[in-house]
């Protein structure tokens, strides 16, 4: 292992210079950046296409594509746009193919959260049945009105609301002006908030 590895905590190393140190050949600085993001990553794509076992495929072509280019990255902004930016293009491409295929795909929202890294929680065990099940439906009924979003809307406030990417980061990785990406979140939350009253 290099010294940059070994010098200070994990989480006390840069993304830029885990790049810098990879690029020099330090393989366990990829690894660091792989554990940092990969839970993050696999959730995001699973949010928007729906299948944990391809997002599961494609957060690994993501970093396969930043394992063969990291020398592209020229830290004009965070590692974690670009990541993201590759991420959101494999997954757009993912959709799009099952467009024209004309497959759709359905999934259980309480066996995602289940599958989620912990940030998200399911409904408390403490609650009685009742109370427990009226959660669970709103989380389903708030999940199917997010997916029922325009995809430009649905990007744009997965990225802002679930990510909790600055709108700077979402600006450079959908590449849109950050005026058009706060009118978008703006917009995907007045879109919520109608189909969803009476609901949350």
């Amino acid at each position: 292992m290099t010294e940059i590895a070994l010098s200070q905590p994990l989480s006390g190393i840069a993304d830029n210079a885990l790049i810098s140190a990879y690029l020099k050949g330090d393989e366990y600085a990829f690894e660091i950046l792989v554990t940092r993001y990969q839970n993050k990553l696999v959730n995001y794509l699973n949010r928007l296409i729906h299948d944990y076992e391809m997002a599961v495929d494609l957060a690994q072509e993501a970093f396969i594509r930043v394992y063969r280019n990291a020398n592209r990255y020229k830290g004009e902004y965070q590692f974690s746009t670009w990541l993201y930016r590759i991420a959101t293009n494999l997954a757009i491409d993912e959709m799009r193919r099952r467009e024209r295929k004309g497959r759709f795909f359905f999934y259980n929202v309480k066996e995602r959260f289940q599958q989620d890294d912990g940030t998200r929680c399911l409904p408390d065990l403490r609650y009685s049945p009742e109370k427990s099940l009226d959660r669970t439906e709103k989380l389903e009924r708030l999940q199917v009105a997010i997916d029922s979003l325009p995809e430009k809307y649905r990007f744009a406030f997965i990225l802002k609301e679930v990510q909790e990417l600055s709108y700077q980061e979402i600006s450079k990785v959908l590449r849109i002006s950050l005026g058009t990406v706060k009118s978008r979140v703006h917009r995907a939350k007045i879109l919520l908030r109608g189909k969803l009253s009476g609901v949350l």
